[in-house]
């Protein structure tokens, strides 16, 4: 079968379209045959060697952590699924494989796959679906009538944030670019505002809030200045870096590292197909464009997520 991989750590140019041999599915696994996969940050990082302490692996290395395609054959003592199935997952960061042909994956990883939306598209779901869901509902611990912030609600993670926060109950202020207003209204958000501009203070976009959530990287002094945004024994849950704690008011932080979780990745599709939560993709490529798609993203050129289609 053909797959993209890495054989070491660096830039783009090191990702080599090749032939590969087809895996078979170990006891507790499952063969799937990938539709698309898509492209997240952690990509990039893994590739590019930064995360080589945080989250090991194996070379030759496929990258593509999220996963939809339909199930090819079944490893000992799997049961649940059948050939045919179309199924997704987020796959362990440590051993990637979305961008090949076919993929062993846990069994437990796997829920079956959004039944509203096309297969391919349901690759943007698993990352950045689990990445929110654990932001708004176990860091966040966000709750009907709640007031709550998202900072960088334009990208792949903050629009699932505010979309899930709104079906939570809670009143939601988005903060992005101007271009992505009309989208992040349509998603239910109380309020739209443009980039913070932090020397104003809280006030200026009807704060503090009870919840924060922050997808923006920024430097040490300006995380800081996000704290204040926070109410009296509110939470600041972020995935871009720590913002301080302020323990005279309550104020607790929290950082996220996204594991799976095939139990919420199955109600993340239900609330896909109750038409609860939409995706936002802006465009496909083939996995032979792979290395084209991290530079992209490298420069800033990719202007949302990018499902990546399989050979």
């Amino acid at each position: 079968m053909k797959a993209m991989r890495f054989h070491e750590f660096g830039s783009t140019e090191v990702l080599r379209y090749e032939d590969v041999d087809r895996p078979v599915p170990g006891t507790g696994q499952v063969l799937v045959r990938v539709a698309a996969t898509s492209f997240n940050p952690v990509d990039d990082h893994i590739r590019a060697g930064v995360l080589a302490e945080m989250v090991p692996i194996a070379l030759p290395y496929v990258p593509g952590i999220d996963l939809a395609g339909t199930v090819e054959g079944l490893g000992a003592d799997v049961t649940g699924f059948r050939a045919g199935d179309r199924v997704v997952a987020m796959l362990p960061l440590g051993s990637g494989g979305g961008a090949a042909e076919y993929v062993a994956v846990p069994a437990e990883s796997l829920t079956p796959a959004p039944r509203t939306i096309e297969l391919a598209d349901a690759a943007a779901l698993p990352l950045t679906g689990l990445a929110a869901w654990q932001t708004v509902f176990e860091l966040g611990e966000v709750r009907s009538g709640q007031s709550v912030l998202v900072n960088g609600a334009g990208g792949g993670v903050g629009s699932l944030v505010v979309q899930l926060a709104v079906d939570a109950g809670a009143r939601v202020t988005a903060v992005a670019a101007p271009h992505h207003a009309e989208r992040l209204r349509g998603y239910g958000a109380h309020r739209v505002v443009g980039p913070l501009d932090l020397a104003a203070g809280p006030a200026a976009v009807g704060g503090p809030f009870q919840v924060v959530v922050n997808h923006v990287r920024a430097v040490p002094e300006e995380l800081a200045r996000l704290t204040a945004y926070v109410a009296d024994g509110g939470v600041a849950a972020s995935t871009a870096g720590p913002i301080p704690e302020d323990p005279a008011r309550g104020v607790r932080g929290a950082n996220l590292f996204v594991r799976g979780d095939g139990a919420q990745l199955a109600e993340l599709v239900g609330k896909v197909d109750a038409g609860k939560l939409r995706l936002h993709v802006v465009a496909h490529r083939s996995v032979t464009e792979l290395a084209a798609v991290h530079e992209d993203a490298g420069a800033g050129r990719l202007t949302g997520k990018t499902v990546v289609l399989a050979p």
